[in-house]
């Protein structure tokens, strides 16, 4: 079978390791970003690290994923300051300067990307891939360099449990018992600039936000718990990027990216529909079981009714 052919193949294997550190790396940050309604963070930041690829490109003129990397992050955290800047010396909320500088960045990455495209530079083929993704182009260096990336993404947010944590129920008692809010809120994002740089050339920048909100969201549905919901996202986008990149191996000419968004897509409707207390199909049944509750005691209390009346004239019998 075809899906066996592809567990044998080395490079397949390793593209399919990558894939699923990447898709529970970025479960596991998108549980903190989702819960600090943040969930548009993720797309500017992804949309912000095109211009920096870009300009890492036109530096050192080749495709390596440590520069673009190294770009990426730049842009990344500039972004990140941008928005901070705007919202603090400013009328402008927070959501608005998310979108501005998502236009403003993204805007400038594909202008840069057509000049590149336009330069004559024979290097540039493929550079295009970025915004959609594209894993089957990934070396093996790439994928370790994923890997290890997103490994480390994972170990810092179990270190920093506690601390994302409070900063993201309550910042003000965090900031009352001596915990750096604002290094913490930074260095949070930092970590989704470095989990959006290291996921583009396998999903995209135009996906990666997708598959940063879409676990976290599915998992919510499931548990209240928020140890439970960071595992739970981190396990629904490990499948995620496993499922994507064996229907991408299974199929003629189709990316990674979009089936790795698809199948994440595919657990938030399996949540929606059948999570045991927030699905629709839970709350169907407690509505029935209401409904057949309110008509049972109505039936009752007729009945009710008329042992009260028959027995009014004998408790006056017994007064009198």
């Amino acid at each position: 079978m075809a899906w066996l052919e592809l567990f044998r193949d080395p490079n397949a294997q390793w593209i399919l390791m990558g894939s699923m550190l990447l898709g529970l790396s970025s479960g596991v940050l998108g549980s903190f970003a989702y819960l600090r309604k943040q969930s548009l963070m993720g797309d500017a930041l992804a949309h912000a690290a095109l211009p920096g690829v870009c300009i890492a490109f036109m530096l050192t003129g080749s495709k390596s994923i440590f520069f673009f990397l190294l770009g990426a992050i730049v842009a990344g955290l500039a972004a990140t300051f941008g928005i901070g800047y705007v919202t603090r010396n400013s009328r402008i909320k927070q959501d608005t300067a998310l979108g501005i500088v998502l236009s403003v960045f993204f805007g400038l990455g594909i202008v840069l990307l057509t000049k590149i495209q336009h330069g004559g530079s024979g290097n540039q083929s493929g550079l295009d891939k970025f915004l959609f993704g594209q894993a089957a182009s990934m070396v093996l260096s790439d994928v370790i360099t994923m890997a290890v990336v997103a490994l480390l993404l994972t170990m810092v947010c179990a270190l920093l449990f506690k601390e994302f944590k409070l900063l993201s129920f309550d910042s003000g008692f965090a900031k009352g018992i001596g915990l750096p809010v604002a290094f913490l809120d930074q260095f949070m994002m930092f970590l989704i600039v470095v989990a959006v740089v290291v996921g583009i050339q396998a999903v995209g920048v135009v996906l990666m936000s997708a598959l940063l909100i879409t676990p976290a969201v599915s998992a919510r549905y499931w548990t209240e718990k928020l140890g439970v919901m960071v595992a739970l996202s981190g396990v629904f986008g490990a499948l995620s990027g496993f499922f994507g990149t064996l229907l991408s191996g299974m199929a003629n000419n189709m990316p990674t990216g979009p089936l790795t968004v698809l199948a994440a897509t595919f657990f938030f409707v399996v949540s929606v529909l059948f999570a045991p207390r927030r699905g629709l199909l839970a709350k169907l049944l407690e509505r029935l079981a209401v409904k057949r509750s309110v008509l049972g005691e109505q039936e009752l209390r007729p009945q009710l009714h008329g042992i009260g009346t028959a027995g009014e004239p004998l408790r006056k019998e017994g007064q009198a």
